[in-house]
Parts: structure tokens; sequence; C-alpha cells
């Protein structure tokens, strides 16, 4: 009965966190001498391929922060927060409204952004209030999020150090010049501007590789604001923890052998999502087959990885067209695959694997790649794949579609 109600550890959602957070102390440990920093004179970016753990190292980062007497806003990003200037001081005033609503705002408060004496009830701080800061502070949309900010610190430095602003997939943040909307550069000079007047607001974001690519195109200045921590697939001993250490509790009934131990770290990689992916479906197996008095359970990691394929790659797969899945195909194959790679360097594969593209075709299928979150453009101006082991992926279709191409002619031959 134990055994059927022993709680799986390993946890492979989008953003949860795992059992155990291997290999990210030397980022936790950049975050808290950020955060000691006075005044504040670095903003951090979190980077990386998906998987790799960057919305799991931002939820770290949190009770860093409140331990150290810092206030914490922030959210997932989203399209519609980042179309337009407004929309986007919007989502930053509901997100740290919840931080002031239970802080009464005095009479001084009321006459210092204008509201008139007669209202004599306490006003308590929240998203309403804010707004109408925001709606009568005269100025742009910056000038108006620069006043709710500033007024904000004003009412929570007797109790606070600071404020983290914390915006996970800021990569989708860009500026719309063609639509006269700034939302990016809006983000930037708040922050900027708050920062020189050496009020306490740290902007920590996290997204893909693409992120901060945008903010040096937005401003160039954007390169001093921000501490770049890139996160990369874990090593050896770091994998190896994160898979042992979870199941290290007294009265876990299930164990890996060493044989497991290095297949799990083989077909992951070292990334953390595919570890708690493998991790989680072998446990489940394992149990299930105990469970029905299996005295020595098989697991098959061989078909675990075909469920990884289904789950993680082929939605994405199933979107490309049939030129671009060769495109992908060829690149795959490549020795740097899995680093950087040029148009150039495609088509030399192409025409080793005898492939037919033009370097104008390259270029444009790969941006529609880029477009669709597959690939992307590096600041040397080189190519990477922006899902993490695609390239193994393409590889197993490549040979599957080998052997079915085998056993035909085989069945032809009777």
């Amino acid at each position: 009965m134990a055994q059927q109600t022993f709680k799986n550890p390993f946890r492979p959602g989008a953003g949860q966190l795992p059992p155990y957070l291997a290999g990210r102390q030397d980022e936790q440990n950049e975050f808290r001498a950020a955060i000691k920093e006075s005044p504040i004179i670095r903003n951090l970016i979190i980077t990386g391929l998906r998987g790799v753990g960057k919305t799991v190292l931002l939820e770290t980062l949190k009770p860093l922060a409140i331990k150290e007497g810092w206030l914490w806003a922030g959210t997932d990003l989203s399209e519609s927060a980042s179309i337009s200037e407004q929309n986007l001081a919007i989502r930053i005033i509901a997100d740290i409204s919840t931080l002031i609503a239970g802080f009464p705002i005095s009479e001084t408060d009321n006459k210092q952004i204008g509201f008139t004496r007669e209202d004599k009830n306490p006003v308590i701080g929240g998203f309403d209030f804010l707004i109408k800061i925001y709606s009568i502070t005269p100025g742009l949309s910056s000038d108006k999020l620069k006043a709710v900010l500033d007024f904000v610190w004003n009412l929570v430095k007797e109790k606070a150090k600071g404020v983290v602003l914390a915006y996970d997939e800021a990569q989708i943040l860009k500026d719309q010049a063609t639509d006269k909307q700034y939302p990016l550069s809006l983000l930037l000079e708040v922050i900027q501007f708050l920062q020189r007047k050496q009020i306490p607001y740290i902007l920590v974001l996290t997204g893909l590789p693409t992120l901060f690519p945008n903010l040096v195109e937005c401003r160039t200045y954007a390169e001093r604001m921000f501490h770049i921590m890139t996160l990369d697939k874990l090593n050896y001993d770091e994998s190896k923890e994160a898979i042992t250490h979870p199941i290290k509790r007294t009265g876990c009934p299930v164990t890996f052998t060493e044989t497991a131990i290095e297949e799990i770290i083989k077909y992951s990689g070292g990334y953390p999502y595919f570890i708690q992916f493998l991790c989680k479906e072998i446990f489940d197996s394992y149990l299930q087959q105990t469970n029905i008095g299996i005295v020595t359970p098989v697991i098959s990691i061989p078909g675990i990885v075909r469920k990884l394929d289904t789950d993680f790659y082929s939605g994405r797969w199933a979107k490309l067209t049939d030129k671009q899945r060769d495109l992908m195909k060829v690149i795959a194959q490549m020795d740097t695959c899995e680093q950087e790679f040029s148009i150039q360097d495609i088509l030399e594969k192409a025409k080793e694997l005898k492939e037919n593209f033009s370097a104008s075709h390259v270029n444009q299928m790969l941006t529609k790649l880029s477009e669709a979150g597959l690939v992307f453009k590096n600041r040397h101006g080189k190519y990477s794949f922006a899902v993490p082991m695609i390239s193994e992926y393409i590889k197993r279709l490549i040979q599957n579609s080998q052997q079915m191409k085998t056993l035909f002619d085989d069945n032809e031959s009777f």
C-alpha cells in the first residue's frame, strides 16, 4: 500500500519547481549580489533554450528576495500586455498594486497626487488608486508610469529595501515602429530613470536567446543596464544529483541503477526538463509494475524517449512544410548543429547530402523557422537551434524512415 500511495517526486511540467534544484547556485549568488548593491546599478537577464530551467530559477529567486527584505512583483508576459505602451504600463501597475494592498494612504499622500481633502474616509492602496495616479499625471505613458512607481516606493520604503520587477517570457517584448508603439523602450526608460534617482527597483527578465538582442536593438545602452545569465544544460555531476537526490528520501520504493542513470543522462542531454520527464516516466512505470506483482520491473528507455518525442517535439514538427523539414534534416546532420551554423554551412552540408537549396531559399526558410521558434539568429550573425536536442529527435526520425524503407524493400523482394 505504501508503494501505491507514494508520490512521484519528479515534475516535468513547464515552470514546475523540481524536488531538487541542481547546478544553479552561481546564478542565485549573482542575484543575491545584485540586490545588495547600493545604489542598484545592474538588472538581470536569465536566458537559454526551452527546457533549461529559466522559469524554475526565477521562482527560486523570489524567496531569496523576500528573505532579504525586498518586495517582488511580476508574471508571465503575454502578447496582449506587450502590444502597446499603455498595455504594458497597466500590466506593471496591476502586478505592483498587490504589494501595496495593505498600505493605508495618508491625507498627505492624497494631496500630493492631486486628490481633494473632501475624501474623509481612509484610502487603501490598490490597483484603482494607482490607475488614478497614472491617469492624472501629465505627459507620455512613460511619465505616468514613472509617477506611479515613484509613489509606490515612497509608500513602501519604510518597510522594504527595494522592489523586484520580474517578468518571464520577456522575449515577446518588442517595439513596434510601424504602429508607433514602443513598450520595450518604455520599460527600459522607466527603470533607468528610477535607478538614476537611486530608487531601488531592479528588473529581472527571463526569456529565449532572442531577448537580449531585442533589448540592444531597442536601446544601445541596454547592454550596460543588464548582467546576462545564460543557462546551459547541467554537467554530468549536476545531472546525476538531479536524478538521485529526489529519491533519497526515507521510504522511497524506487531506486535507479547506475545503468539507468547513465541512460537518463544520455537521453536528457543534461537538460533539466528532460531529466524530470524521463525520471517521472521511469518512476511511474516501476511502481505500476511492482504494484501488480512484478518482482523485477523492466523499464524501456527507448519507449519513454518515444513518448518524449510525441509530447515535446512532434507538435512543432507537424507545423512545418515538407521543404522546411528537409532543411531541418540537413542542419541536424551537421557536426555543429547544437552550437551554431551559417547559411554557407547549410549549403555545404546540403550539397554533400545531394539536397537542392539556394542561399536565398535557405535565408527565407530560416526566417520562417525563426518565427516558428525553432531557430534563432545569435549576436554573431549565425543561427542556432532554439529547441534543445531537436537534432537528436530529427536523427531518430531519419533513422526510423530508413528502417521503414528497408522493411518495405525487403517485403518487395518476396
